[in-house]
């Protein structure tokens, strides 16, 4: 039998946008390159979003096994290079934007906490519980007739 897939882990990441280069933002990522994407893909990013407000603030969420190796194994990457570089002057912040994300604890999941309520099948016995042969039934004797 295959081994499970392992659980994917909840991220949320907090970035500055620069408000002037908002809408070449909002811009660039309506059209990712489609070697970037395939780059985070194959690093292990799962279900990644980003989210932005008018002033900036940027929400990235992210699923993945453990992102420091994903975010190690994208950034070793000729085509994020590329990307950063292009996206390190639209940011707030100094540096590659990949580095400056500020990641924010989970506090809640619907979900999770739905998951939590159900009860749990019971676990199946080890072994199957022995089954009684059927009884055979015997024809009624004759009966005399007197």
């Amino acid at each position: 039998m295959p081994s499970p897939a392992p659980r994917l882990t909840r991220y949320c990441l907090l970035g500055h946008v620069d408000p002037v280069h908002l809408d070449l933002y909002k811009q660039r990522h309506a059209a990712v390159w489609p070697a970037l994407l395939e780059a985070l893909r194959d690093a292990g990013w799962h279900n990644y979003s980003l989210f932005l407000r008018d002033d900036g603030l940027l929400i990235g969420y992210v699923e993945a096994v453990d992102l420091d190796e994903a975010q190690a194994r994208v950034a070793a990457t000729e085509v994020n290079t590329r990307w950063q570089a292009e996206m390190s002057a639209l940011f707030a912040s100094e540096g590659a934007p990949d580095e400056a994300w500020e990641r924010l604890d989970l506090v809640f999941n619907l979900e999770d906490q739905l998951q939590a309520l159900r009860p749990r099948p019971p676990e199946p016995p080890d072994a199957e519980p022995r089954r009684q042969a059927p009884r055979r039934q015997t024809p009624n004797p004759p009966t005399s007739s007197a």
